[in-house]
């Protein structure tokens, strides 16, 4: 795999996987419910807060009750949207150019 620039906004949720440690499918799963990653702090204090669930679980619990399914059709990790997403920006790329060479060709 090619080292790719990570945007900052993703690479945020880097960060928060590795000092939360979270699964791929937990940080998708935070990422579709809207969670602001800088905050995930307030929620994972359950060691000074015994009533609060660990954050893993508490991730899991919300997706469960908002979607109504345990996991995500697909999983992808951060690296591989990024991968993806400059795949996609690639082919946009090159169809943008093509269309441009077939109509300067065709004057």
């Amino acid at each position: 795999m090619l080292k790719k620039h990570v945007p900052n906004y993703l690479l945020v949720w880097t960060d928060a996987r590795k000092k939360f440690h979270l699964s791929h499918e937990q940080v998708q799963m935070a990422q579709e419910l809207g969670l602001n990653p800088k905050k995930l702090g307030k929620l994972a204090n359950h060691k000074q807060e015994p009533w609060k669930m660990p954050l893993p679980q508490f991730i899991e619990h919300l997706y469960r009750k908002q979607f109504g399914k345990n996991h995500p059709a697909t999983v992808m990790s951060i690296e591989e949207k990024v991968e993806l997403e400059h795949f996609k920006k690639l082919a946009r790329r090159a169809k943008k150019q093509a269309a441009s060479a077939k109509t300067q060709g065709g004057n």
